[in-house]
């Protein structure tokens, strides 16, 4: 199965902090700021689970989380643990198979995007999109490389990644898709944007 973490899962955080150090992570909490008390939650590759504990921090119930994950092993990772008293509802599914048609008030996609061809990413997007209320944010966490301004390690670095999670998870990417382009044209604002790892991975809330 394609864009499958499986085969990393046990030592996915573990690899992660020894390339980026708390940078992922990091990325993810500094957006949890725009989830408002007792907030229906779309999370679309969530990984090991680490943002659910992040949310429980904020907030310690009142929140309806639909997480959705396609590696089994990543979802036996995050329901160990702890939401406090958020409901947490796990879906094993592919983002491309995942069907709701619940309104959600935040959509969270942490670092989804990265792997997917450019086509692919147009169609999640769109069907994202029909899930997101419509006053709902957006919670958008991913790396970055712009081709011009982008630094010599950065895309060395990006090459190695995609190399390895292409072996390892084959996932079918093999660059980076300019994300905020695809936002801003489906008439999504920035309403707020932080940098981490010198420039190499972005974070953004949007709203409509």
């Amino acid at each position: 199965m394609r864009n499958n973490y499986d085969t990393i899962a046990d030592y996915y955080n573990t690899l992660s902090r020894l390339v980026y150090g708390n940078s992922l992570i990091k990325a993810q909490t500094c957006l949890l700021k725009y989830v408002t008390p007792n907030s229906t939650i779309l999370i679309v590759g969530g990984g090991t689970g680490r943002i659910l504990e992040e949310l429980a921090k904020i907030h310690t119930t009142g929140l309806v989380i639909t997480y959705v994950e396609i590696s089994a092993k990543m979802i036996s990772l995050a329901k160990k643990k702890n939401p406090s008293k958020n409901q947490v509802y796990f879906v094993h599914q592919s983002v491309e198979n995942f069907i709701s048609d619940q309104q959600y008030d935040i959509i969270v996609t942490p670092f989804l995007f990265d792997n997917f061809t450019e086509d692919k990413i147009r169609n999640i997007f769109t069907k994202l999109d029909t899930m997101l209320e419509l006053k709902g944010k957006w919670l958008y966490a991913d790396f970055f490389y712009d081709e011009k301004k982008g630094e010599i390690w950065q895309r060395i670095l990006l090459k190695i990644m995609y190399r390895f999670f292409r072996l390892t998870c084959d996932i079918e990417a093999t660059t980076l898709v300019n994300m905020e382009t695809l936002f801003k044209i489906n008439g999504y604002q920035n309403i707020f944007e932080e940098t981490h790892y010198a420039g190499f991975i972005k974070s953004i809330a949007y709203s409509r």
